[in-house]
């Protein structure tokens, strides 16, 4: 499912890029893909995983797609990572390939 709206425990509507089911191999997933990976950029994926991450099933996940084509600072990656979020960086996609299928 494609852009897929959540309202957050801020009151705010809060849009992911898309909304994979859950599988018997995988829970729900939610993808946000990230064209310039910055800090603004991965403060507003958390933000937004943070505020709606209650009112979702207890296992969902959420798949971080950041767009490698120029570099990212590494701080940026890491930081994802602090949240315990998933990061697949768009010149590796296909190694991860089973998780954005049902």
């Amino acid at each position: 499912i494609s852009r897929v709206k959540f309202t957050g425990k801020s009151g705010l509507d809060h849009m992911f890029d898309f909304a994979i089911p859950k599988s018997e191999q995988y829970p729900e997933r939610l993808v946000q893909t990230i064209n310039h990976p910055t800090k603004e950029t991965m403060q507003i994926a958390v933000f937004k995983w943070i505020d709606t991450r209650e009112d979702r099933p207890q296992d969902v996940k959420l798949l971080i797609l950041l767009n490698d084509t120029k570099s990212i600072n590494p701080a940026v990656v890491e930081a994802f990572h602090n949240y315990d979020l998933e990061t697949v960086l768009w010149s590796e996609r296909e190694k991860s390939r089973e998780l954005f299928t049902a």
